[in-house]
């Protein structure tokens, strides 16, 4: 196998000793390939962020809710938060008990919180209306109150989840009503959580973001924790040379924050972060078959199987993602604009335009990176286009196949 575009599989010895073209042979085309090593090497640097004691890094499952990549996330040490029902249920079959838990749910029905409450997992609400609802559910019971820490941060505006145009978060200034709906139902509020978006790369406005929620926080007596949120970055443009987010400054900065304000509170309450796509993205590619090439209106394009059911990424947020070419023959050619097209009856199914990128033929493959956070999680059957299978590279470099590729019968499993 020949790489004729990238390095980064290389550099990190993804595939072990595997081949890629004998992967797809055996799993199928398209395929999720994750590589262990750097999936736990992510969660060690969340784990080890800051030297404050009580801290504990909470992987967001929404990110990537595969089972068996869950229990690897869980034997390193962090928590999870879940989102639905369904979250909770998949932590817990991956081994997660209720006590490391965080529900973190929008507009959701009583029935989604009844589930939460059952299974005593601690719940987040972020609005007013859910508050009272919540208290109606379970009067005297403890919650945490999501609050909008008026910044916002992001690589597109689908994802800014702080500031002032966002559906998510109670806003401060309604802290006295949420005190009143709180005594109202004799709820303890154990703790306080906020998240200003996904994807940055620059940590200042993190940092900048604690101010609002530590200030929030001074104002609720006995909390438990503060959930200071995450979006931590990664960087999709490895091929360009985009630096990776530094890790080792942002604890820096945040590590002195957190001991002042346990000081000042007066008890070593938990932090929480919520570090989503950082922990799973950079461990997995997904590689598809070159399929075809032609050129329509001046533009060259290379198709392959990969459509957006596989990766919504792309067609959803006009996400990045660099690609690697592999060949069964060494060819050495000059690198033109391509743009890369999937399989789906789409004009949208376009996974990169204008790619600067070594000419591929049919019985090439293609892979891209950076795959494994809202991959899987994101992808569907439409068209009526199977879902990949999953496999994860082991640390000792066997292949275990974690979901099995969709068939026909899966396609009608559910229907009447």
């Amino acid at each position: 196998m020949y790489t004729l575009n990238g390095s980064f599989t290389q550099e990190t010895n993804f595939y072990g000793s595997h081949d890629v073209f004998e992967l797809l042979e055996q799993y199928g085309s398209p395929l999720y390939i994750y590589n262990e090593a750097i999936l736990r090497k992510r969660c060690q640097e969340m784990k080890h962020l800051v030297t404050y004691p009580n801290f504990v890094p909470h992987y967001s499952i929404k990110a990537n809710t595969n089972i068996h990549l869950l229990k690897i996330i869980r034997e390193e040490g962090l928590h999870a938060d879940v989102m639905s029902p369904g979250e909770i249920f998949l932590a817990k079959q991956s081994g997660y008990t209720s006590e490391e838990l965080f529900f973190i749910p929008n507009n959701v029905t009583a029935e989604d919180m009844r589930y939460a409450i059952t299974e005593n997992v601690i719940t987040s609400i972020d609005s007013l209306d859910q508050l009272k609802l919540f208290g109606e559910l379970n009067k005297g019971g403890k919650v945490a109150i999501r609050f909008n820490p008026g910044v916002g941060a992001g690589h597109h505006e689908k994802v800014v989840t702080g500031g002032k145009k966002t559906k998510f978060g109670v806003n401060p200034e309604d802290i006295s009503e949420v005190k009143k709906i709180l005594e109202t139902y004799n709820l303890k509020c154990v703790g306080i959580n906020q998240h200003i978006g996904s994807l940055f790369m620059d940590y200042a406005p993190y940092i900048k973001s604690l101010d609002s929620i530590l200030n929030i926080a001074r104002q609720f007596e006995d909390l438990d924790f503060v959930d200071l949120g995450g979006g931590f970055g990664i960087p999709y443009h490895k091929q360009d040379g985009e630096a990776r987010l530094d890790i080792k400054a942002l604890g820096e900065a945040l590590d002195p924050v957190l001991f002042a304000f346990a000081k000042e509170y007066g008890k070593e309450i938990q932090f929480q972060i919520e570090p989503g796509r950082y922990i799973p993205c950079e461990s997995c590619v997904l590689v598809g078959d070159v399929t075809a090439t032609k050129s329509n209106g001046g533009v060259n394009y290379i198709g392959c199987n990969i459509g957006f059911n596989a990766l919504q990424r792309p067609i959803m947020y006009d996400s990045h993602h660099d690609i690697e070419i592999y060949s069964k023959e060494k060819r050495t050619l000059a690198a033109e604009p391509f743009t890369i097209v999937g399989n789906i009856c789409e004009s949208g199914d376009i996974l990169a335009k204008g790619r600067v990128l070594p000419p591929a033929y049919r019985g090439d493959a293609l892979a891209l990176l950076d795959a494994g956070a809202y991959g899987y999680s994101m992808a569907s059957c439409y068209n009526q286009r199977f879902r990949p299978a999953e496999i994860l590279i082991t640390e000792a470099d066997t292949v275990r196949l974690i979901r099995k590729r969709d068939t026909f019968e899966d396609l009608i499993r559910n229907m009447l």
